[in-house]
């Protein structure tokens, strides 16, 4: 089984780790490749790049200029425990049992915008760089033309003929993939809720729903995607009403 989901603009690089595991990114020399780009912008041009505060442009700036390889413990954090926005917030990985470190490591892909695909354990460093960024580099009109093929190639040499292949990213990241040319079907899970009568999908609720999904099916063994449809945390249950799709099922509460 694989799984991606998307990266968080909140990063937490202050909590302690249950785990001194961790491993490299495999594009390390792309992310500084592109950092080396970012590294050229003021606060006030990536202030405009991203469309963020001139707070947030400062920062972030600093960022660039600290970004340092190689990677190790004392200057980079591993990816999972670091990204702190509503899908980790569902994946709640730091009350993962340990003995199952080696099952996230090994299903669960995080896509980025400066490090192009992560493994859980990555190290990374203080950055923000979404993957819609209108930011050029080389030839490449922005980073879904520098990191499409690289990542499709990367995920599709991972994956097994037919095997269980669950996004969880948004459409702006899963955009980064592409999913015509991969090895296995791509199922998509969709969470919606009822609000003022009407079932629709709110984005708070679906990424942290996300986040539930990784979590479930980690704490599953051998999962299949049938065992995907038995998904019940946060009060969801899948349904067959309103799914249209097998490669779409909707869970709602």
């Amino acid at each position: 089984m694989k799984m991606v989901i998307s990266p968080a603009k909140s990063l937490n690089f202050d909590s302690n780790l249950p785990t001194e595991q961790n491993s490299n990114p495999c594009f390390l020399s792309e992310a500084k490749c592109i950092n080396e780009l970012l590294k050229e912008k003021t606060p006030g041009e990536l202030s405009q790049l991203m469309k963020i505060s001139e707070k947030l442009g400062d920062l972030n700036w600093e960022r660039n200029q600290n970004f340092k390889t190689p990677f190790n413990k004392e200057n980079a954090r591993p990816a999972v425990y670091t990204f702190d926005g509503d899908v980790y917030s569902g994946l709640d990985v730091y009350t993962l049992p340990l003995e199952k470190i080696n099952a996230l490591q090994n299903s669960l892909r995080i896509l980025s915008g400066l490090y192009g695909v992560l493994k859980p354990l990555d190290l990374i460093q203080p950055y923000r760089l979404e993957m819609g960024t209108k930011f050029p580099i080389g030839k490449n009109k922005n980073l879904y033309d520098f990191w499409k093929q690289k990542i499709t190639t990367f995920i599709n040499d991972e994956l097994q003929e037919n095997e269980l292949f669950v996004n969880l990213a948004s459409n702006e990241y899963f955009s980064a993939i592409d999913a015509k040319v991969l090895k296995t079907e791509v199922i998509t899970p969709q969470f919606k809720d009822f609000k003022n009568g009407t079932l629709k999908m709110i984005s708070f609720y679906a990424k942290k729903a996300r986040g539930m999904m990784v979590r479930y099916l980690l704490d599953k063994e051998n999962v299949t995607a049938k065992t995907l449809l038995g998904f019940d945390y946060g009060g969801y249950a899948y349904s067959e009403e309103h799914t249209e799709s097998p490669l779409s099922p909707v869970f709602i509460r």
